[in-house]
Order: C-alpha cells, then structure tokens, then sequence
C-alpha cells in the first residue's frame, strides 16, 4: 500500500493550504485516517484523525481552524488549513489503518510534505 501526499508549501500566516493523500495498493478497506506532523526538533503529533464513518477528531491546537474529510470511494483523506500559523510549520504525515485483501491489517504511512507558514 502506497499513500501519496500533496499540497504542501509555503503560505504566509493567515493563509491557507489543503493536503490530500491518495491510498492506493492492495486494499480490502480503510479504517482510520489521519494527518500527523513533526516539526524539527519535536515528536510526531497528531493533527487530525477520521474514521471509516466519518467522524473526526483534532488536537487542541487545530480544532476550528484545520477540517478532515475524507472520499471513501477514492481512499484519499484531506486536510483543509485555514487561519494558519508560524508554529503549524511542520512536515505533515498521512496515516491509514488499512485491512489488506489478504484481510491483515497494518498502518501505513505517507513520505510527509513539507508545510511552512511565515510569520
């Protein structure tokens, strides 16, 4: 399985962005998406997750300004930015907890795209 992230880039503050990731490979079914980013020198943090039936769920930091959706027909998560900040500067990460058609079940992650918003 294969997750391919775009959108990413440079924004002033107060801007916007909105990420897409496409899962595609041997997939039987998708449950959980999400977006995670590291910004340099920290730990992986989750942003945003989003469950087969749709419901979501953010850190702290995001709620009201990031939205997760999802298109279950085209395996593909998004991640709408608004209102960004210089400290939402990261690379962001694309998760799937993805039921194989062999019917094993594993998390898959993208290769990150970079976010950089300027003060």
């Amino acid at each position: 399985v294969q997750l391919v992230e775009s959108g990413g880039g440079l924004v002033q503050a107060g801007g916007s962005l909105r990420l897409s990731c496409a899962a595609s490979g041997s997939i039987f079914s998708i449950n959980s998406m999400g977006w995670y980013r590291q910004a340099p020198g920290n730990q992986r943090e989750l942003v945003a997750t989003i469950t087969s039936g749709g419901s979501a769920n953010y850190a702290d930091s995001v709620k009201g300004r990031f939205a997760i959706s999802r298109d279950n027909a085209m395996n593909t998560v998004y991640l709408q930015m608004i209102s960004l900040k210089p400290e939402d500067t990261a690379v962001y990460y694309c998760n799937a907890d993805v039921t194989l058609t062999s019917r094993a079940r594993l998390d898959f992650w993208g290769q990150g795209t970079q976010v950089t918003v300027s003060s």
